[in-house]
Parts: C-alpha cells; structure tokens; sequence
C-alpha cells in the first residue's frame, strides 16, 4: 500500500515539473478568477500574450449605466467596451477580443512565464505580471506595480 502511495505522489510531483517545463502549457482558454470571463491565451512568435473571447454579461446592463463615480453613461444593453482606457481613441473598443495579456516569455529557470503585462479594463490600468502554471488546470497570475511584493494573486482555471 505503501509503495501505491509513494508512487501515486511521485506521478503527481512529476507530472506538475512537466507541466511548468513546457512553455507552451498555458497555452489554451482560461476562466478568470471571478468566472466572469475567459481568456485565450496564445502564442506568437516567442511570446505569449491573452484575449478576452467571452464575458459571462457582454453588454451592459441596469447596474453599469449609471454615472455615480462620474463615468460616462452607457447604452441598456450595448456590448462593453473598454471606456477607462487612458487612450481616448481607444475607448470604444470592444471588451470581447480586447488583448489583455502581452509580451510574456517563457523562463525556463524559475518555470514561469514573465517580463509580460496584463492590463485591467475595470480600471484602465496597466500592470507588470507574471504566471505560473501551478496545476495542469491551475493558473497564478501576479499582477503588481514595481515590485511583485505589492500587488494582486489571481489563479485561473483551464476552461473544458
């Protein structure tokens, strides 16, 4: 019994370092924290970078029109877009396909994809950040502004 144990835990500690060796393993959809959207995270040329594909309320509804922090009103049911971006010409782009993840590379050393941005539309804020895949189906992300010490963990699933 003993042995099936060992042996059980071996595969599992063997299979999460396999994981964290391919750098292209988050590679795939992934649900945010809240599951109120998912993200398509792709590869291109040697970098890694993610789009929102799908939001759990694509448009607005009664709780995002009104103004009570002095934002813009927003049209009952229009798609989001991303209205809090600093880049007025780009505010009226949509949320779904809107690139939110940029410029990682893989670091094969610390088995963590980094150097990267992931930007927050809710704010219209940029932020340095890093991921680690901690599960097959398991995704850190740290977002922070300077150093990693002060910031946020989010961990996302592998969306089915």
């Amino acid at each position: 019994m003993k042995r099936f144990m060992i042996l059980g835990l071996l595969m599992v500690v063997g299979l999460s370092a396999a994981f964290a060796g391919d750098p292209d393993a988050i590679i795939g959809k992934w649900y945010n924290e809240e599951g109120t959207a998912q993200i398509e995270i792709y590869k291109q040329g040697s970098q890694y970078f993610g789009k929102i594909v799908w939001l759990k309320e694509p448009t607005y509804n009664a709780n995002d029109v009104s103004d009570n922090e002095g934002e813009p009103l927003v049209k009952l049911g229009a798609e989001k877009v991303d209205f809090k971006n600093p880049d007025s010409g780009r505010r009226s782009q949509k949320i779904i396909g809107l690139v939110i993840l940029r410029d990682f590379t893989y670091d094969s050393a610390e088995g963590e994809w980094s150097n990267g941005m992931i930007y927050d539309p809710k704010k219209g804020s940029d932020y340095k950040c890093y991921m680690q895949l901690m599960e097959q189906n398991k995704l850190k992300i740290r977002g922070f502004i300077g150093f990693s010490l002060i910031g946020r963990t989010s961990y996302w699933s592998r969306a089915n």
